[in-house]
Order: C-alpha cells, then structure tokens, then sequence
C-alpha cells in the first residue's frame, strides 16, 4: 500500500473515480504476490501493480467496467509455460485478482492507519450476494471501518480471523463464516538500528532507506554519527546503547546491527537487545572475538539462549570485503530474517 498511497491521495483530492486491484493469490511463479495492489482512475492513470505483464492490461479494463457498472468481480489468470513470459507470469504462474470501485471511507481509514505505522488487516469479501462488504481492524481486534450488511456474529469472526492473520504476518485467503474472504495484512514499516557509525554504516544506512526501512543511528562517539555521514537518517543518538535502545524501544519488526568492534559500545547493546523481541541482532566481528564477547557476557548474565541468537560474522557469506560489500550481505541477511527465510 505503501507505494500507491500518496498518488491515490492525489486523484482523491482531484475527485478522480478509482478503482483498485489487489492480488488475491498466486500459484507457482507470479511475480507479484497477495497483496499486491494497482490503481487505475477512469482516465486511465495507473499507479502500481498486479503482475509486471499484459495481466495488468485485463486488469485495467476491468476495473474501468467495474466504474460503470458499480460492481466488484474477482478475476483469475492461468498461463501455460510457453506463453508465460509474454504475459508477465513466468514458468506457467497463476494469480487471481481483485478488482472493486475504491471504497473511498475504507481508503482514508486505511491510509490513515499506514500512516500512522499501524498493523492492519483488511478483510474483503470476495465471492456471493456479500461480495465487496469488508472490514478494518487493528492488532488490538479494534474495527477501524466497517461496511452496514455484516452480521454481528460475522465481524465477530472477521476480526478474529484478522487478528491472528496480523500475528501470522501474511495475507491469506480463507472462508470465514461461511464467506469466502481476503485477509489483506498490513505490516508497519521495518526499523532498523545501527550501533556504531563507520564506513560499513554509512552504506547499511544507504541500502537500509532504499528498502523502506527507517534508520536509527547509536553512536556515543559524534565524531562518527554526524547528520552529513548520514543524510535523511530517522534519528541520531549520541548515547550508549544501553539507555538508547531502552529509549528507542524494541519490537518484532526492529533489526539490530551492531558494528563498533568495541566492547564498551557492542556488550551493553547486546545485553538490551538480545532479550527483546527483535527478530534480529548481528555483530560485525570474527569468530575469535566473538568467543570472547560469549565469556565476557556470560559471566555478566546474559542468558545463554539469548546469546545464541546473535547473528556473527554478520552478514549472508558473500565474500564481501569492501564497506559496501558488507553492508550488502548484512541487508541481505535481515531482510532474509524479515521474510522468514533465514535459517
């Protein structure tokens, strides 16, 4: 949503007639996947994207007959293996998608909401006489929006269901109280924390912003957190990690690296960070120094099954050596993390 939320903000203020397409589901290599939305306005402006292929052409065309006719429909594509490429669903994929006239409440809701970094869950009815009736909530189970034709026992079973789709952190499809529905989870933005501004985080920092991730910097020496190494970075602190990291607060989507190589920044870092919910913590060092820091922070305390979750050497095995290089492989390795693909 994040992409096209300030364009379809725009065509809103503009009265432009919207309609949005979100993807449902995908079968083997579609390269978009659930939850992937596209808008298209009757003027045939278009902002994001379902498939990357003439998918999107198909998908344009109904949604502009969606604006005539007031009416969702749920579409699916199936594409053989020799003409997969052609129409952007490579190696034979398949997708269905969701198009419906842009429920302009439901929109500003759920703008506002991403706006304010919250998880949601959207919950649309997909199929039947209910088809486009939905639903907004929190990760607290609290509706944030709500269309007037469900039942009291179905939002009960809708926020349920959207509840613990957040605490999955995935969309899905799924029959809900005997409705066919698409639990669309919003995921705040992932942060990231940095301990310790050298070359290596100058570049981490880079990457970090590219990928959508907000920045946080600790660094109590300010000779290297100073705003011109780090440009359009969230926030600079110039404490020691253990009051910083308290201050700043750790949860599951916060990824920590840590990259000073010195024992008075690294060790209370760690002993913040490895017992918090972050999902998250790497240490730029070599194994012979690591080994060191286990005793030291063993015999300060720290709990041993935390000190199995730290992430060192850092970084995925690339063979990086320049600054870049490593920052490349530590990105890598937390964004493997956030997408569960990290063993």
């Amino acid at each position: 949503m994040f992409d096209i939320l300030d364009t379809v903000d725009d065509w809103l203020r503009q009265g432009k007639n919207i309609a949005l397409a979100t993807v449902v589901e995908t079968w083997g290599s579609s390269p978009r996947q659930a939850g992937a939305k596209m808008a298209v306005t009757d003027e045939l402006s278009m902002i994001g994207s379902v498939s990357g292929g003439c998918v999107e052409t198909a998908v344009v065309q109904e949604g502009i007959d969606g604006l005539g006719d007031h009416k969702p429909r749920l579409l699916h594509f199936g594409v053989s293996d020799d003409t997969a490429w052609n129409v952007g669903l490579a190696c034979g994929g398949r997708m269905a998608v969701y198009v419906e006239p842009l429920d302009k409440d439901w929109w500003r809701a759920a703008a506002d909401a991403t706006r304010q970094n919250r998880a949601t869950a959207s919950i649309v009815v997909l199929e039947g006489e209910m088809a486009g009736q939905k639903m907004l909530i929190d990760a607290a189970g609290t509706i944030l929006y709500g269309t007037d034709g469900l039942t009291p026992g179905q939002k009960d079973a809708l926020v349920e269901a959207g509840r613990v789709a957040i605490e999955r952190r995935k969309p899905e499809r799924a029959t809900v109280a005997d409705l066919n529905v698409l639990i669309d989870v919003h995921r705040p933005l992932p942060r990231l924390i940095i301990v310790g501004g050298a070359h290596v985080a100058m570049a981490l920092h880079s990457f970090a912003r590219q990928l959508g991730f907000r920045v946080a910097l600790i660094d109590p020496r300010q000779v290297f957190a100073t705003p011109e190494r780090f440009p359009d970075i969230d926030c600079i602190l110039h404490t020691y990690p253990d009051k910083a990291l308290l201050d700043l607060g750790l949860d599951s989507d916060t990824y920590v690296a840590v990259l000073t190589h010195d024992p008075k920044i690294d060790d209370p870092a760690l002993k913040v960070a490895l017992p918090s919910p972050a999902p998250y913590v790497g240490v730029l060092s070599s194994k012979r120094s690591h080994q060191k820091r286990v005793e030291r922070l063993t015999a300060a305390g720290v709990d041993p099954h935390d000190l199995e979750r730290v992430r060192t050497p850092i970084g995925l095995e690339i063979g990086a050596k320049t600054p870049e290089e490593i920052a490349l492989s530590i990105m890598a390795e937390i964004v493997a993390a956030r997408n569960g693909a990290l063993v």
